[in-house]
């Protein structure tokens, strides 16, 4: 039987099952006061439809020897050999590690998160001194719902797997952020200061995330 998330949405008008494309969690959605037990009977009959849904999810690429990575428009390879060294070093195209094996996926994500914020943290300083802002806090984290966000009190947190999305997605993003210490809406004025800030066109960065942006979040998982 599969498993099915309940979700009551206090707006939802009818009853639907969703996917998550980001992590292939099978959610049924419920509105306030709908009758949970014939809902659940209802998605359990709609095994094929979901089987079907996770069959076109992105294909897991989990942290193992011999994984190919795009970081930051460069192609980099996991080389694990038998050794001591826990440190992760990047020689040429290759992401070098030793050490225990079962430790090999926290130690590469934790090298592609540091890489992640002093990337986003220097993109992010970038925009702020073209937009005359300033920001008081970088940080990233790894919410699937969202790439970046930006607080009132001026920190702007990102997807650490924005690192793995093309630069020019990723510094569309950075500028989208800082537009927002201008303007804390989308607004046609923020959007005006999205296009200043990043010369280029950041609605195709948009449309890049919502095609592509899933398959980042399989990053990282276990194909098992």
């Amino acid at each position: 039987m599969t498993d099915i998330e309940v979700v009551r949405h206090p707006t939802a008008r009818r009853i639907r099952l969703v996917v998550d494309p980001a992590s292939g969690t099978v959610r049924l959605v419920l509105p306030r006061h709908a009758a949970m037990k014939p809902a659940l009977a209802w998605a359990q009959g709609k095994a094929d439809w979901i089987a079907a849904q996770r069959a076109a999810l992105p294909q897991a690429v989990p942290f193992v020897p011999g994984a190919v990575l795009s970081v930051a428009d460069e192609t980099l390879t996991i080389g694990w050999t038998a050794g001591s060294r826990r440190r992760v070093e990047r020689i040429g195209d290759t992401l070098s590690l030793s050490g225990p094996i079962e430790t090999l996926p926290r130690r590469v994500e934790a090298w592609l998160r540091a890489r992640a914020l002093e990337t986003l943290a220097a993109e992010t300083a970038h925009y702020a001194a073209k937009a005359g802002v300033t920001v008081s806090k970088v940080a990233i984290g790894d919410a699937r719902g969202r790439w970046g966000s930006c607080a009132g009190d001026g920190t702007i947190r990102y997807s650490w797997r924005l690192i793995l999305a093309p630069a020019w997605v990723r510094r569309a993003t950075v500028a989208h952020e800082v537009a927002h210490r201008v303007h804390m809406d989308h607004s046609p004025a923020f959007h005006a200061v999205v296009a200043r800030l990043y010369e280029g066109d950041a609605t195709a960065a948009r449309a890049w995330l919502r095609t592509h942006g899933a398959a980042l979040h399989w990053v990282g998982r276990s194909s098992g």
